[in-house]
């Protein structure tokens, strides 16, 4: 019986349900739409902002270690220990190894290039010039301890830097040249530049490598050749070293928690912090697998990130409690202009016998029942407002989530309850001899 009387009493006034129902689904489309594109948001800006450039350096440990006297640095300025080149594919084997979406080793070393002008047909003549070579991976197959194949290098890093042609097969004695380097030398693309060692107080050349692309970075690079590592290791005689590595990971923002020393933790928040997505946690577990390294974090590209992706995150909060606010004020005004409406059937009921607590009951569940409806069109609404968000903004639409549909009909079910609140309460109030009487 109560059931009937709560559908009979739902169908009547079907032109005041619909205007709550659509007030509850304007609302609760939004808070969908924000809701879905938060929780998707994390993910797409962490993977924009790997466009930034690593977020994280990896040095040998020896270099980090002062030797200063009276302030002086006294360590000579080639100085420096070499990291082994084998233990890169360790990477893939951390906690957070999924999060690690590239990483590029770099040894950098002193040459000489030029063309003699005993062989014009291979390029026009060009003098020796001592530059600086950059040897690193462009897209390099790393075998992954599981036995898969993972392809990273300077393209997976540092995504940003602009080329002209292509970039060097890691294989073959290719190489880019830094834009103002290019023009100083006279090289393009097709170019190809000798390389000279110093010999008997002369200077004798060897391979050359083809120029097949020239590069703009707008830092050092652009004064540098920037070549495959093995010819690097080759020429400065450090076979399978490195001098120091760039890894790009997807990370979540840091909080005050994620800046303590993981020293100071007790085992609880140590579990914690190192199973969350932290910069500094995936630094210290790339610490863990790479012994003799001290990783350091690129503060101006983490600290960036997450100040964005924060702000980003408060603002479709903030639309969401909007939202959810303007749709508790109509629910609210709807439900007390339908209880002046019902005063005469209020009191009827109470005459009959029905308490207060019965009648508020009825009423309440009427308006849960508008707030399922409610918030079905809302979540239906709010998806095809996140597609269009998604693919705006984003580039791509966030995924239907059966959680956020649950989470929008308990919001539409609190928000029909909050706004309700006095205008129930004011029903439940109601002494049945005045209304009958017409006061």
């Amino acid at each position: 019986m109560f059931l009937r009387i709560v559908a009979d009493s739902f169908g009547r006034r079907p032109r005041h349900k619909l205007l709550t129902g659509a007030a509850l689904a304007l609302g609760m489309g939004v808070a969908t739409a924000a809701l879905s594109v938060s929780l998707d948001v994390g993910d797409r800006l962490a993977k924009e902002f790997r466009s930034l450039g690593a977020n994280l350096l990896v040095t040998p440990q020896a270099d980090s270690l002062p030797l200063e006297i009276g302030g002086v640095d006294y360590r000579p300025v080639n100085a420096g220990a070499y990291l082994p080149e084998a233990d890169l594919p360790r990477l893939k084997t951390i906690f957070w190894h999924n999060n690690i979406v590239g990483f590029a080793p770099i040894l950098e070393t002193s040459i000489t290039v030029g063309n003699p002008a005993s062989v014009p047909e291979i390029s026009s003549y060009i003098p020796p010039h001592d530059v600086q070579f950059l040897g690193t991976w462009a897209h390099h197959a790393v075998r992954a301890p599981d036995g898969s194949d993972f392809y990273t290098g300077i393209t997976s890093t540092n995504p940003w830097w602009h080329l002209q042609g292509r970039w060097f097969d890691d294989r073959e004695r290719e190489c880019v040249v830094g834009i103002k380097l290019a023009k100083s030398l006279g090289v393009s693309v097709g170019s190809y530049l000798m390389i000279f060692h110093h010999r008997d107080g002369g200077l004798e050349s060897s391979d050359g490598l083809s120029v097949v692309g020239i590069v703009e970075t707008g830092g050092p690079e652009d004064d540098r050749i920037v070549g495959p590592l093995s010819i690097a290791q080759s020429i400065s005689d450090k076979p399978g070293q490195y001098r120091k590595l760039y890894v790009s990971a997807l990370t979540k923002p840091e909080d005050d928690f994620a800046r303590r020393d993981p020293k100071t933790m007790n085992p609880g928040e140590f579990e914690r912090w190192s199973c969350s997505p932290y910069v500094s946690s995936i630094a210290y577990s790339i610490e863990q697998v790479l012994p003799g390294t001290d990783v350091r974090v690129i503060r101006r590209v983490a600290e960036g990130e997450g100040q964005i992706l924060t702000r980003v995150r408060m603002l479709l909060w903030l639309v969401t409690g909007a939202a959810l606010l303007a749709a508790a004020l109509a629910v609210g005004a709807s439900s007390a202009a339908s209880v002046i409406e019902r005063r005469t059937e209020i009191g009827l009921m109470k005459a009959l016998g029905a308490g207060s607590g019965t009648v508020g009951f009825l009423l309440a569940a009427e308006q849960l029942l508008l707030a399922i409806v409610g918030g079905g069109a809302g979540y239906a609404l709010g998806i095809v407002l996140a597609r269009l968000v998604g693919e705006k903004i984003f580039g791509a639409a966030p995924e239907p989530s059966l959680i956020v549909f649950f989470v929008i009909i308990a919001l539409a079910a609190g928000v029909t309850i909050l706004g309700s609140a006095l205008p129930l309460r004011r029903a439940s109030r109601y002494g049945p001899a005045p209304i009958l009487r017409g006061e």
